[in-house]
């Protein structure tokens, strides 16, 4: 296709991947709104609530919430869309051996992002909440507000998600010939230490135990993304082999 033709096309799938995503967060906001949805998020904070309920000090609060919540709920529900635009725009370029190989990855990367924020939600958060409670003082008296704790918890179950996707990102790098599977193995110290001060940086308070939850995982996805670069790289170099 001529440069002009391929804009005009990504428009098109830019206009349809936006109407998908207004779509859904408008089927998400109408069932947010009719429905009870926001109760079950505050479970892993109730036993802090004096009353059960999480305060919120602006006017506005409560519909903010809501909004996040239904962006959240919104972005899922178009996600398939998203994707399948993003396919059909790139999937003429590519071999098909690429194609075949390019599905899985894309499912892979999906699991990787839902198990980072099923293991922030189910695990890390009330963990560390629970810590944060046995701090003994009286001191302190917990007065959590609702946009305090959704933004807590969206930003850790995001932050879990993206890390989640590190063997993915060794994977395109490797591909493309930036990375190799020695470079990686090399790097294994300042991966360990570099990894273990970001999560200092980004996990709460002070304590020891919610960083390592943090740390472990995403030293160990490192561990399989040297794994993954050696696959890629292995497969690379049979190919080349083959063709001379």
């Amino acid at each position: 296709m001529p440069f002009l033709d391929h804009l005009e096309e990504l428009r098109w799938r830019l206009v349809k991947a936006v109407g998908a995503l207004a779509v859904g967060f408008g089927a998400a906001f109408w069932f947010a709104w009719t429905h009870d949805v926001i109760t079950p998020l505050v479970y892993p904070v109730r036993k802090l609530l004096p009353e059960g309920a999480l305060m919120y000090t602006h006017p506005m609060g409560k519909f903010t919430i809501l909004m996040q919540v239904a962006g959240v709920i919104g972005v899922m529900l178009a996600s398939p869309v998203i994707a399948y635009q993003v396919w059909a725009f790139l999937s003429p370029a590519m071999h098909p051996r690429e194609r075949r190989v390019i599905v899985p990855v894309l499912g892979f990367a999906a699991a990787l992002f839902i198990a980072g924020v099923a293991l922030a939600w189910f695990l890390f958060v009330p963990v560390t909440i629970d810590m944060m409670e046995g701090v003994k003082t009286d001191a302190l008296k917990p007065l959590i507000t609702a946009e305090s704790y959704f933004g807590f918890m969206i930003f850790t179950c995001l932050a879990f998600g993206a890390v989640f996707e590190l063997p993915i990102l060794s994977l395109v790098l490797t591909a493309l010939g930036i990375l190799t599977p020695a470079a990686l193995a090399g790097a294994r110290r300042w991966a360990a230490a570099i990894s273990l001060v970001v999560c200092m940086i980004i996990t709460p308070g002070d304590f020891v135990l919610t960083t390592l939850m943090l740390w472990i995982p995403v030293y160990g996805l490192y561990e399989l993304s040297i794994v993954v670069s050696w696959v890629v790289d292995r497969a690379k170099r049979r190919r080349a082999a083959a063709a001379a």
